[in-house]
């Protein structure tokens, strides 16, 4: 399906655009993580570019290991920046909230390339050996 009046899109175009498949969106509005911004008058869901954006830094959050509550909390941080009427007070808690997940995202990636590593050498251990060993007959 394609884009919709308004500007909105359906859930298919917006998988393929995530590369989310439609499972996974369709739980996330279940669990609460990222809401559509509308439904049509048969139910079905409508995004806008915006949740789009929201769609691929929950995306990016993904592969760092982060719980659906983390990243639910991390968007309704987003979301308070974002919003000009927040107070001060909001916006200086969200932004706690948020350099205290930007540390912790940091320190994940940081395991990550330690574990990237260690799978580099051991490909290049097993190309080492095999490229040693007899070739199969067969």
């Amino acid at each position: 399906m394609g884009e919709t009046d308004g500007g909105t899109m359906h859930i298919g175009e917006v998988a393929a655009r995530t590369e989310l498949s439609l499972r996974s969106l369709r739980h996330w509005d279940e669990v609460g993580l990222l809401r559509p911004s509308g439904r049509t008058d048969g139910g079905f869901r409508l995004y806008t570019e915006e949740d789009v954006e929201k769609i691929l830094a929950i995306r990016r959050m993904k592969p760092l290991g982060f719980s659906l509550e983390q990243m639910a909390e991390a968007m309704r941080d987003i979301e308070v920046l974002a919003d000009e009427a927040a107070g001060a007070a909001a916006v200086g808690a969200a932004s706690t909230r948020l350099r205290a997940t930007l540390a912790d995202a940091a320190e994940r990636r940081s395991r990550l390339e330690t574990q990237l590593a260690m799978a580099d050498e051991f490909i290049a251990q097993l190309t080492g050996r095999l490229g040693s060993a007899p070739t199969d007959p067969s």
